[in-house]
Order: structure tokens, then sequence, then C-alpha cells
């Protein structure tokens, strides 16, 4: 019974957030426009507002989600995704108010990850938009179906993920290695300018091969018809590349949030929540970039953070390390690297050589 409720739950979940999407694109932003600050900034506080309220739902409502009907019924969803929470000796109201408060805690957990490292998504599609040259009144609408395309893509990852760990319960230290190797990468890298070779992404060398590509066509389409034939555009390529680019982040920040839970479904919830924000957040954090210049030592510190554990979670759990330490980590982390940033600010060599 309770995977019919599941299933029901998503259903709604997924038509919600479809329902927002077709509001953003095709009432609010139904022509291409450069997208202002002021904009960006309020629908950055919707999307935020929003996953506040999901938070407040899964506090008083979440276990509808599972829809345990006995003390038993939650006992074995605790145990199924390992979740720290003694519930033996309370009353069956009290149980599901503990376990409500406990899956609240790690979904807005789960959601500061994956949005704090949403921020490093962001500077790579900058970089993407500036190689392939696009008009910036295009930004918003290769970003809104690049992240329509990512909300699938995360769906099958995430829970074949999930089922690949409660197989293998080895698969929780692979993640951990990827997540401790990739944040030292990204602290060694963190002052290195990366450029994007349009011509040898692997992305645009698969679209060339098996697509006709019209490469001087400047408009907002994703495909054009000349003749007979039909053509994909450079926006198309762009669209192909944010896919790929997103890909590769969701195997660092997926296994991040699954440091929190095992639970896919708030895996699930917390991570798309935060990536349709991320839309909002490009304009806003491509206004401010340079202001935030220790942001990525923090978000190498973070995943080293998470990283860790992951390989030492049963000896952290046995030491009463919880949710709620771990999320008091990953703020201190995040905002601390956003303080120290504005408290120094990075140094601007002059053509003299003087420095301010």
């Amino acid at each position: 019974m309770s995977g019919i409720h599941e299933l029901i739950f998503f259903i709604i979940f997924i038509v919600f957030i479809g329902i927002v999407l077709a509001l953003d694109l095709g009432v609010f932003n139904k022509k291409s426009h450069v997208v202002s600050l002021k904009e960006a900034v309020i629908w950055t506080s919707i999307w935020v507002f929003l996953s506040v309220l999901f938070y407040l739902f899964l506090l008083f409502f979440g276990n509808i989600l599972h829809d345990p009907k006995s003390i038993e019924e939650l006992q074995a969803i605790i145990t199924k995704y390992r979740q720290p929470i003694d519930i033996s000796g309370l009353s069956f109201k009290d149980a599901i108010n503990f376990y409500n408060s406990q899956i609240s805690l790690e979904y807005i957990t789960g959601y500061l990850i994956e949005y704090a490292l949403s921020i490093d998504n962001v500077f790579v599609m900058i970089l993407i938009f500036l190689a392939f040259g696009i008009d910036k009144k295009y930004y918003h609408k290769i970003l809104f179906w690049g992240i329509l395309g990512a909300v699938i893509m995360r769906f099958i990852f995430i829970f074949i993920s999930s089922a690949l760990i409660q197989r293998f319960d080895w698969i929780l230290y692979v993640f951990g290695v990827l997540l401790i190797f990739t944040g030292i990468k990204m602290f060694l890298d963190r002052n290195k300018h990366d450029k994007i070779n349009t011509e040898k992404h692997p992305a645009v060398r698969f679209a060339s091969k098996f697509f006709a590509i019209d490469p001087l066509y400047k408009g907002g389409k994703f495909r054009i018809k000349k003749g007979n034939k039909h053509f994909f555009t450079p926006l198309f390529l762009v669209l192909l590349v944010i896919e790929f680019t997103d890909v590769l982040f969701a195997v660092d920040s997926v296994p991040a949030i699954f440091s929190i839970t095992e639970d896919p479904y708030i895996v699930f919830f917390s991570n798309i929540f935060a990536i349709i924000g991320l839309r909002s957040l490009f304009f806003v954090i491509s206004s401010v970039l340079d202001k935030f210049h220790l942001l990525k030592v923090g978000l190498s510190f973070l995943l080293v953070f998470v990283g860790l554990k992951m390989l030492f979670h049963i000896y952290l759990t046995e030491r009463g390390f919880t949710t709620v330490h771990s999320l008091i980590v990953i703020a201190i982390i995040i905002f601390g690297s956003i303080i120290l940033s504005v408290i120094f600010p990075k140094k601007v060599i002059h053509n003299k050589g003087t420095t301010s």
C-alpha cells in the first residue's frame, strides 16, 4: 500500500513543479529578453520561499509520503533508509512527529548542499554561454529546457543510485572517495581560468556527427527548416553541452545528498527544488560573481566534508553525530566562505602593476 502512496505523492509533486515551470516560461517569460538582476532576485526569492514551504509541509505531514499505518511499519521505513533516529518507547503519534522532523531536516540539509554546489555549476554555464557567443536574451530559454532535462536525468540517477546503495553497502564508500577526490581537485584548481573548446567538446562532436547543424543561425530556435531539410542550431548545441555538464555535476552533488539521507524521495525533492532555482540563481550569481572569490574554496571543503561523512558514517552515528550537526557544519562552510569573501576582497591587479 505504501508504494501506491509514494507514487501518488510523487506524481502530485511533479505536477506541481510542472505547473510552476509552465507559468514561468509560458506566462512570465513568454518573450525572450535579458533577465535583469531585480527580476532574477524576485524569482530566486520565490523558489527559496517554495522550498521552505515544502520543508514545512514535510515537517507537519511528511509521513504521507510513505504512509506508515503502525509503529512497526514506521520502524521498517526507518530501518530501510537507515535513518539515525530511535522511536522505541514512543507512541505512534509521537514517533510520526519525530520521523517528520527528521526527514524535513534531511530535506533542507540536502537542499542546502545541492544549492551550494549548483553555484559551481553556474561558473561553468557562464563559460559555456561566452564560448558559444550566445545572446543574453536567450539565456533563460536555454536554462529552462536544460534544467527540465536535468530533472529527468536526476530522477534516473537518484533512484538507480538508491537501488545500488540498498543492494551494495560499499557503494557509499565509493561515493565518499569520489567526493573527497573532487573536493581536493576543486581546491587545487580554484585559481585556474577554464576555457570551453566549442569544437572539441564531446557533446558538440556527438551532435555534429549525427545531426545536421546550421552554425550560422543567430536566432532563438533550437531547430529550423531550410527547404525540405531540418537543421539544429547553435542554441541546440549549447543545450546539449548544458545537459552534459549537469550529468557531470550530478555525479558529485547527488552522492553528497546521499551522505545525509538514503531515502531517494527526499534526495530527489531537495535536488529538484535546488536545480530549478538554479535558473534565477544564475542571473544573480553572474552579477556578483567576483565578490565571492572564496566560495569555490568553501565548496571544495564542503565536498571533502560530505565525503568523509560517507566514509565514517557508522563511526559518526555511534558517536551521536546527527543530521543537525551536518547542517551546522555545512552552513558554517558555505556562509563562512561568503562572509570571508566580503571581509577579504580579492585584490584587483591594474595595468601599472598596482593592486587595490
